[in-house]
Protein backbone atom coordinates (compact mmCIF):
# COMPACT_ATOMS: atom_id res chain seq x y z
CA UNK A 1 0.00 0.00 0.00
CA UNK A 2 2.66 2.24 0.78
CA UNK A 3 4.07 1.72 -2.83
CA UNK A 4 0.73 2.97 -4.46
CA UNK A 5 0.74 6.31 -2.60
CA UNK A 6 3.90 7.85 -4.35
CA UNK A 7 3.95 11.83 -4.02
CA UNK A 8 2.57 12.05 -7.43
CA UNK A 9 -0.78 9.87 -6.71
CA UNK A 10 -1.21 12.09 -3.50
CA UNK A 11 -0.70 15.53 -5.48
CA UNK A 12 -2.93 13.54 -8.07
CA UNK A 13 -5.66 12.50 -5.29
CA UNK A 14 -5.97 16.07 -3.76
CA UNK A 15 -6.93 17.58 -7.43
CA UNK A 16 -9.57 14.57 -7.41
CA UNK A 17 -10.96 16.09 -4.38
CA UNK A 18 -10.36 19.37 -5.44
CA UNK A 19 -12.71 18.67 -8.77
CA UNK A 20 -15.31 16.90 -6.45
CA UNK A 21 -15.40 20.18 -4.56
CA UNK A 22 -16.08 22.77 -8.06
CA UNK A 23 -18.62 20.28 -8.88
CA UNK A 24 -20.20 20.96 -5.46
CA UNK A 25 -19.87 24.31 -6.20
CA UNK A 26 -21.46 24.54 -9.54
CA UNK A 27 -23.91 22.58 -8.73
CA UNK A 28 -24.70 25.50 -6.26
CA UNK A 29 -24.11 27.59 -8.94
CA UNK A 30 -26.94 26.44 -11.36
CA UNK A 31 -29.47 26.10 -8.58
CA UNK A 32 -29.15 29.66 -8.16
CA UNK A 33 -28.90 30.52 -12.00
CA UNK A 34 -31.74 28.95 -12.40
CA UNK A 35 -34.18 30.09 -9.56
CA UNK A 36 -34.21 26.81 -7.47
CA UNK A 37 -32.18 28.73 -4.61
CA UNK A 38 -31.80 31.93 -3.13
CA UNK A 39 -28.22 31.68 -1.85
CA UNK A 40 -25.94 33.12 -4.78
CA UNK A 41 -22.40 31.18 -5.57
CA UNK A 42 -20.17 32.41 -8.10
CA UNK A 43 -19.73 29.78 -10.78
CA UNK A 44 -15.88 27.80 -10.37
CA UNK A 45 -14.51 28.67 -13.58
CA UNK A 46 -12.19 25.79 -13.50
CA UNK A 47 -15.61 23.84 -14.45
CA UNK A 48 -14.67 24.65 -17.67
CA UNK A 49 -11.71 22.39 -17.94
CA UNK A 50 -14.12 19.91 -18.37
CA UNK A 51 -15.73 21.21 -21.92
CA UNK A 52 -13.00 20.27 -24.53
CA UNK A 53 -14.53 20.52 -27.55
CA UNK A 54 -15.60 24.24 -26.75
CA UNK A 55 -11.86 24.94 -26.06
CA UNK A 56 -10.78 23.15 -28.95
CA UNK A 57 -12.90 25.33 -31.34
CA UNK A 58 -11.91 28.58 -28.79
CA UNK A 59 -8.34 27.72 -29.72
CA UNK A 60 -8.67 27.77 -33.35
CA UNK A 61 -10.80 31.26 -33.49
CA UNK A 62 -7.65 32.45 -31.03
CA UNK A 63 -5.22 31.50 -33.69
CA UNK A 64 -7.57 32.88 -36.21
CA UNK A 65 -8.63 36.29 -35.12
CA UNK A 66 -6.27 36.84 -31.77
CA UNK A 67 -9.24 36.91 -29.61
CA UNK A 68 -9.86 35.13 -26.43
CA UNK A 69 -12.85 33.44 -25.71
CA UNK A 70 -15.06 35.30 -23.48
CA UNK A 71 -17.75 32.57 -23.00
CA UNK A 72 -15.48 29.81 -21.60
CA UNK A 73 -11.76 31.71 -20.73
CA UNK A 74 -10.70 29.32 -18.10
CA UNK A 75 -11.60 26.66 -20.66
CA UNK A 76 -9.20 27.71 -23.10
CA UNK A 77 -6.37 28.23 -20.63
CA UNK A 78 -6.27 25.07 -19.12
CA UNK A 79 -6.54 23.92 -22.70
CA UNK A 80 -3.75 25.77 -23.54
CA UNK A 81 -1.75 24.40 -20.24
CA UNK A 82 -2.56 21.13 -21.67
CA UNK A 83 -1.01 21.54 -25.14
CA UNK A 84 2.07 23.00 -24.10
CA UNK A 85 2.82 20.81 -21.15
CA UNK A 86 2.54 17.96 -22.78
CA UNK A 87 5.36 19.13 -25.18
CA UNK A 88 7.22 20.47 -22.31
CA UNK A 89 6.99 17.87 -19.67
CA UNK A 90 4.88 15.06 -21.68
CA UNK A 91 1.68 14.04 -20.77
CA UNK A 92 1.69 15.98 -17.34
CA UNK A 93 -2.18 16.52 -17.52
CA UNK A 94 -2.42 12.99 -17.42
CA UNK A 95 -0.29 11.94 -14.85
CA UNK A 96 -1.01 14.52 -12.32
CA UNK A 97 -3.91 16.48 -12.57
CA UNK A 98 -6.55 14.32 -14.51
CA UNK A 99 -9.18 12.98 -12.04
CA UNK A 100 -10.24 10.23 -14.08
CA UNK A 101 -6.27 9.18 -14.33
CA UNK A 102 -6.24 9.00 -11.02
CA UNK A 103 -9.50 7.07 -10.46
CA UNK A 104 -8.26 4.28 -12.98
CA UNK A 105 -5.33 4.11 -11.41
CA UNK A 106 -7.10 3.17 -7.72
CA UNK A 107 -9.05 0.42 -9.81
CA UNK A 108 -5.92 -0.70 -11.50
CA UNK A 109 -4.11 -0.98 -8.06
CA UNK A 110 -7.19 -3.02 -7.15
CA UNK A 111 -7.54 -5.21 -9.86
CA UNK A 112 -3.65 -6.04 -9.03
CA UNK A 113 -4.44 -6.38 -5.37
CA UNK A 114 -6.83 -8.99 -6.38
CA UNK A 115 -5.06 -10.69 -8.84
CA UNK A 116 -7.39 -9.74 -11.73
CA UNK A 117 -4.55 -7.99 -14.17
CA UNK A 118 -3.22 -10.41 -16.48
CA UNK A 119 -0.89 -9.19 -19.28
CA UNK A 120 -2.83 -9.36 -22.82
CA UNK A 121 -1.00 -10.14 -26.07
CA UNK A 122 0.82 -7.05 -27.49
CA UNK A 123 -1.05 -6.79 -30.65
CA UNK A 124 -4.63 -7.25 -28.28
CA UNK A 125 -2.84 -4.18 -26.38
CA UNK A 126 -1.90 -1.90 -29.90
CA UNK A 127 -5.91 -2.44 -31.23
CA UNK A 128 -7.17 -1.07 -27.86
CA UNK A 129 -5.48 1.75 -27.95
CA UNK A 130 -6.97 2.60 -31.66
CA UNK A 131 -10.45 4.13 -30.91
CA UNK A 132 -9.00 7.15 -29.09
CA UNK A 133 -7.05 8.21 -32.04
CA UNK A 134 -10.53 7.70 -34.55
CA UNK A 135 -12.17 9.94 -31.84
CA UNK A 136 -9.50 12.52 -31.62
CA UNK A 137 -9.35 12.39 -36.14
CA UNK A 138 -12.77 12.66 -35.83
CA UNK A 139 -12.91 16.37 -33.73
CA UNK A 140 -10.20 17.04 -35.75
CA UNK A 141 -12.28 16.74 -39.27
CA UNK A 142 -14.82 18.78 -37.52
CA UNK A 143 -11.86 21.32 -36.64
CA UNK A 144 -10.84 21.62 -39.98
CA UNK A 145 -14.02 21.64 -41.65
CA UNK A 146 -15.33 24.87 -39.66
CA UNK A 147 -14.31 27.92 -40.45
CA UNK A 148 -14.15 31.15 -38.30
CA UNK A 149 -17.94 32.28 -38.82
CA UNK A 150 -19.32 28.55 -37.97
CA UNK A 151 -16.69 28.48 -34.90
CA UNK A 152 -18.29 31.92 -33.73
CA UNK A 153 -21.54 31.00 -34.56
CA UNK A 154 -20.82 27.94 -32.26
CA UNK A 155 -19.38 29.48 -29.31
CA UNK A 156 -21.79 32.35 -29.47
CA UNK A 157 -24.79 30.16 -29.51
CA UNK A 158 -26.96 29.28 -26.76
CA UNK A 159 -26.11 25.67 -26.55
CA UNK A 160 -22.29 26.85 -25.86
CA UNK A 161 -23.41 29.23 -23.39
CA UNK A 162 -24.83 26.49 -20.76
CA UNK A 163 -23.05 23.33 -22.14
CA UNK A 164 -21.44 23.18 -18.51
CA UNK A 165 -24.79 23.24 -17.05
CA UNK A 166 -25.84 20.71 -19.98
CA UNK A 167 -22.99 18.32 -19.00
CA UNK A 168 -23.82 18.59 -14.99
CA UNK A 169 -27.91 18.09 -15.81
CA UNK A 170 -26.89 14.93 -17.79
CA UNK A 171 -24.62 13.43 -15.01
CA UNK A 172 -26.84 14.64 -12.00
CA UNK A 173 -29.70 12.39 -14.54
CA UNK A 174 -27.94 9.71 -16.43
CA UNK A 175 -29.99 7.14 -18.39
CA UNK A 176 -29.57 3.81 -18.41
CA UNK A 177 -27.14 3.10 -21.07
CA UNK A 178 -25.15 6.11 -19.56
CA UNK A 179 -25.03 3.80 -16.17
CA UNK A 180 -23.63 0.72 -18.07
CA UNK A 181 -21.35 2.58 -19.67
CA UNK A 182 -19.76 3.79 -16.89
CA UNK A 183 -19.92 0.71 -14.88
CA UNK A 184 -18.56 -1.57 -18.00
CA UNK A 185 -15.36 0.95 -17.62
CA UNK A 186 -15.32 1.13 -14.10
CA UNK A 187 -15.61 -3.19 -13.88
CA UNK A 188 -12.85 -2.96 -17.14
CA UNK A 189 -10.68 -0.68 -15.60
CA UNK A 190 -9.57 -3.69 -12.77
CA UNK A 191 -8.91 -6.23 -15.62
CA UNK A 192 -7.50 -3.57 -17.83
CA UNK A 193 -5.17 -0.86 -16.96
CA UNK A 194 -6.53 2.78 -17.26
CA UNK A 195 -9.36 1.63 -20.23
CA UNK A 196 -10.74 4.73 -20.30
CA UNK A 197 -7.39 6.66 -20.78
CA UNK A 198 -5.66 4.26 -22.99
CA UNK A 199 -8.85 3.23 -25.53
CA UNK A 200 -11.25 6.57 -25.23
CA UNK A 201 -9.71 9.39 -24.39
CA UNK A 202 -9.17 11.72 -27.64
CA UNK A 203 -7.77 14.36 -25.55
CA UNK A 204 -4.65 11.91 -23.95
CA UNK A 205 -4.44 10.74 -27.87
CA UNK A 206 -4.05 14.14 -28.58
CA UNK A 207 -1.37 15.22 -26.07
CA UNK A 208 0.44 11.34 -26.96
CA UNK A 209 1.43 12.66 -30.33
CA UNK A 210 2.47 16.20 -29.09
CA UNK A 211 4.46 14.11 -26.60
CA UNK A 212 6.32 12.49 -29.37
CA UNK A 213 8.11 15.80 -30.03
CA UNK A 214 9.24 16.98 -26.48
CA UNK A 215 12.74 17.01 -25.29
CA UNK A 216 11.70 15.15 -22.04
CA UNK A 217 11.39 11.25 -22.10
CA UNK A 218 12.56 8.29 -20.20
CA UNK A 219 15.69 7.03 -21.28
CA UNK A 220 16.92 3.12 -20.15
CA UNK A 221 20.03 1.97 -20.01
CA UNK A 222 20.52 -1.48 -21.56
CA UNK A 223 23.66 -2.38 -19.83
CA UNK A 224 21.84 -1.64 -16.09
CA UNK A 225 18.77 -3.56 -16.95
CA UNK A 226 18.81 -6.53 -15.48
CA UNK A 227 14.90 -7.15 -17.38
CA UNK A 228 13.04 -7.86 -13.83
CA UNK A 229 9.75 -6.37 -15.71
CA UNK A 230 9.10 -4.55 -12.81
CA UNK A 231 8.51 -1.32 -14.56
CA UNK A 232 6.37 -3.03 -17.26
CA UNK A 233 3.95 -4.45 -14.59
CA UNK A 234 3.74 -1.19 -12.63
CA UNK A 235 3.53 0.91 -16.35
CA UNK A 236 -0.03 2.49 -15.77
CA UNK A 237 -0.34 2.03 -19.61
CA UNK A 238 1.58 -1.22 -20.40
CA UNK A 239 4.27 0.06 -22.60
CA UNK A 240 6.92 -2.55 -23.23
CA UNK A 241 9.64 -0.54 -21.23
CA UNK A 242 12.84 -3.11 -21.55
CA UNK A 243 12.41 -3.44 -25.44
CA UNK A 244 12.94 0.39 -25.68
CA UNK A 245 16.21 2.54 -24.70
CA UNK A 246 14.30 5.85 -25.04
CA UNK A 247 10.61 5.85 -23.56
CA UNK A 248 9.06 8.25 -26.32
CA UNK A 249 5.33 6.58 -26.98
CA UNK A 250 2.11 8.53 -27.60
CA UNK A 251 1.10 6.08 -24.51
CA UNK A 252 3.50 7.23 -22.44
CA UNK A 253 2.22 10.09 -19.45
CA UNK A 254 5.73 10.55 -17.84
CA UNK A 255 4.19 9.92 -14.39
CA UNK A 256 7.53 7.82 -13.77
CA UNK A 257 6.23 5.38 -11.78
CA UNK A 258 8.65 3.33 -13.63
CA UNK A 259 11.64 4.88 -12.79
CA UNK A 260 10.56 5.02 -8.90
CA UNK A 261 10.09 1.60 -9.03
CA UNK A 262 13.39 0.42 -10.91
CA UNK A 263 15.63 -1.19 -8.38
CA UNK A 264 19.36 -1.11 -10.43
CA UNK A 265 18.64 2.48 -11.47
CA UNK A 266 18.44 1.95 -15.36
CA UNK A 267 15.69 4.20 -15.56
CA UNK A 268 16.30 7.97 -15.55
CA UNK A 269 14.59 11.19 -17.09
CA UNK A 270 16.08 13.37 -19.35
CA UNK A 271 15.58 16.24 -21.35
CA UNK A 272 18.01 17.18 -24.29
CA UNK A 273 19.59 13.82 -23.83
CA UNK A 274 20.75 15.61 -20.11
CA UNK A 275 19.84 13.36 -17.27
CA UNK A 276 17.58 15.33 -14.71
CA UNK A 277 18.56 14.41 -10.83
CA UNK A 278 15.66 14.00 -8.54
CA UNK A 279 13.12 12.82 -11.36
CA UNK A 280 9.68 12.77 -9.76
CA UNK A 281 10.24 15.70 -7.47
CA UNK A 282 11.65 17.75 -10.41
CA UNK A 283 8.97 16.71 -12.75
CA UNK A 284 6.18 17.01 -10.65
CA UNK A 285 7.07 20.35 -9.17
CA UNK A 286 7.46 21.32 -12.86
CA UNK A 287 3.87 20.28 -13.57
CA UNK A 288 2.23 22.67 -10.41
CA UNK A 289 4.69 25.41 -11.43
CA UNK A 290 3.52 25.68 -15.00
CA UNK A 291 -0.52 25.08 -13.97
CA UNK A 292 -0.27 27.84 -11.24
CA UNK A 293 1.94 30.18 -13.37
CA UNK A 294 -0.77 29.94 -16.05
CA UNK A 295 -3.60 30.17 -13.79
CA UNK A 296 -1.69 33.73 -12.21
CA UNK A 297 -1.37 34.65 -15.78
CA UNK A 298 -5.13 34.21 -16.71
CA UNK A 299 -6.30 36.19 -13.27
CA UNK A 300 -3.55 39.39 -14.25
CA UNK A 301 -4.98 39.56 -17.43
CA UNK A 302 -8.62 38.64 -16.92
CA UNK A 303 -8.43 35.87 -19.16
CA UNK A 304 -10.11 33.60 -15.76
CA UNK A 305 -13.47 34.58 -15.66
CA UNK A 306 -16.47 34.62 -18.11
CA UNK A 307 -17.67 38.25 -19.37
CA UNK A 308 -21.17 36.86 -20.08
CA UNK A 309 -23.89 38.90 -18.23
CA UNK A 310 -25.56 36.91 -15.09
CA UNK A 311 -28.69 37.87 -16.42
CA UNK A 312 -28.40 36.27 -20.00
CA UNK A 313 -27.80 33.29 -18.45
CA UNK A 314 -30.21 33.17 -16.17
CA UNK A 315 -32.65 33.68 -19.36
CA UNK A 316 -31.17 30.92 -21.05
CA UNK A 317 -31.08 28.50 -17.85
CA UNK A 318 -35.14 29.05 -17.76
CA UNK A 319 -35.49 27.40 -21.47
CA UNK A 320 -32.49 25.06 -20.83
CA UNK A 321 -34.75 21.98 -21.65
CA UNK A 322 -35.47 22.96 -25.43
CA UNK A 323 -31.83 23.73 -26.11
CA UNK A 324 -30.61 21.15 -27.88
CA UNK A 325 -27.24 20.49 -29.30
CA UNK A 326 -25.26 23.10 -31.98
Amino acid sequence: MKAFFSKRRIVQGLFCLFCCWIGIRFAQYVAFISGNSLSFVPKPPSVEGFLPISALLAAKRLLLSGAWDPVHPAGLVLFCFVIVSAFLLRRSFCSTVCPIGFLEEVLFGLGLRLGLVHPLPRWIERILCLPKYLLLAFFASLLVTMDGAAIEAFLFSPYNLVCDTKMLLFFQHPGSNVLLCLCLLALGSLFFPSLWCRSFCPYGALQGLIALLSPVAIQRSPVRCVDCKACEELCPQRIAITRLTRVNVPECTGCLECVRVCKVSSLSLTALGVRIPHPQTWHLAASLLFLFLCYAWARATNHWESTIPLMMLQELHKHIGSIGHF
